[in-house]
């Protein structure tokens, strides 16, 4: 049943008849289970960018709003969290604070959704909220996904400004997803101001742990760098990235700042984005200039939501995969 939903194919999409295999109970209870799971995540908007991405905002049972973002080359960006409690500077996500987590079928639920517009093979946790926060559901989404969801292990890709029980658990787990750190900087202090509430963790240290996690999985670690002017683009940024990565397992992912409304920070230009990559790559370190998705139709990571949303504020009841289970 897990397995027919993930992959946004009907609950008798299989050769055989239901009631050949079928227990008799969940036969009788399956068109209120599809229900259910039909109501977890329901497209409220979407909106194309020139880029070929296609941002999603989407309505959860509750009536509170999330983000998904559709990629080239079928991937798919997914939410964990209501909001975040991280409280970088520069998010828009982030200056709403945490209002709930997300269920693992919720998170699922975003990938069975996006499946009914374009195929998805790989799936990032990089959209709202921070998904060590909510590791017990996100590790639960991953594990169906790369299991009875058709997702190779290493599309999954699980962002993290950097917790202890990543680095702990991730290898423990039965699906191994490959790992992307949010540094932005190889200041500490520096970080510490554009990531207030994230665990203070030095650069190198970051590092270290990454680099671990990437020998032990064969998979390189991406290392996550927003680009903002006058904060950290500078060529003192440059010889610190160097440092902290040549000889790495490791890929640098430089991303022009997203421009937020009201606040004052701006993305370098493209030229001088374009020029860091090429120096670090002439330095030794493999590194990809993207562009954030959907900053033409200023979509940004919580810019939908922040359109959009009424927050509504209720009890919850949410659905697990254990659940579903009958665990």
């Amino acid at each position: 049943m897990l397995r027919l939903w993930a992959n946004a194919q009907p609950q008798d999409a299989g050769k055989r008849k239901l009631e050949d295999f079928m227990p008799r109970p969940l036969l009788h209870a399956l068109p209120a289970l599809t229900q259910q799971l039909a109501g977890l995540a329901r497209l409220h908007s979407q909106h194309a960018g020139e880029d070929g991405s296609l941002r999603l905002a989407v309505t959860l049972h509750d009536g509170q709003l999330i983000e998904s973002v559709l990629l080239r080359r079928d991937g798919l960006c997914v939410s964990t969290q209501v909001g975040c409690a991280v409280g970088c500077v520069f998010c828009m996500t982030g200056q709403g604070g945490l209002l709930r987590q997300l269920s693992s079928g919720e998170i699922v639920a975003q990938v069975a959704l996006a499946r009914t517009l374009r195929p998805v093979r790989k799936v990032v946790f990089m959209g709202m909220g921070e998904p060590a926060h909510n590791l017990d559901a996100v590790l639960e989404a991953i594990d169906l996904l790369g299991t009875g969801g058709g997702i190779g292990h290493k599309n999954l890709v699980f962002s993290t400004v950097g917790d202890e029980r990543v680095f702990r658990q991730l290898p423990e787990q039965r699906v191994k997803p490959a790992l992307a750190l949010s540094l932005h900087t190889t200041k500490a202090a520096l970080r510490a101001q554009l990531l207030p509430r994230a665990p203070r963790f030095d650069p190198a240290d970051l590092v270290m742990h990454g680099e671990r996690y990437a020998r032990a999985t064969g998979y390189p670690i991406q290392y996550q760098w927003t680009l903002i002017e006058g904060v950290n683009d500078g060529d003192d940024e440059i010889d610190g990235i160097v440092q902290l990565l040549h000889g790495k397992y490791a890929l640098m992912n430089l991303i022009p700042y997203n421009s937020v409304d009201g606040l004052s920070f701006r993305r370098p230009s493209w030229e001088r984005a374009a020029d860091m990559a090429r120096q670090l790559h002439r330095r030794g370190v493999l590194t990809k200039l993207r562009q954030s998705a959907g900053q033409d139709v200023e979509a940004g990571c919580g810019q939908l939501r922040a359109r959009s949303a009424t927050p509504v504020s209720r009890p919850q009841r949410t659905v697990t995969i254990h659940a579903l289970h009958g665990r």
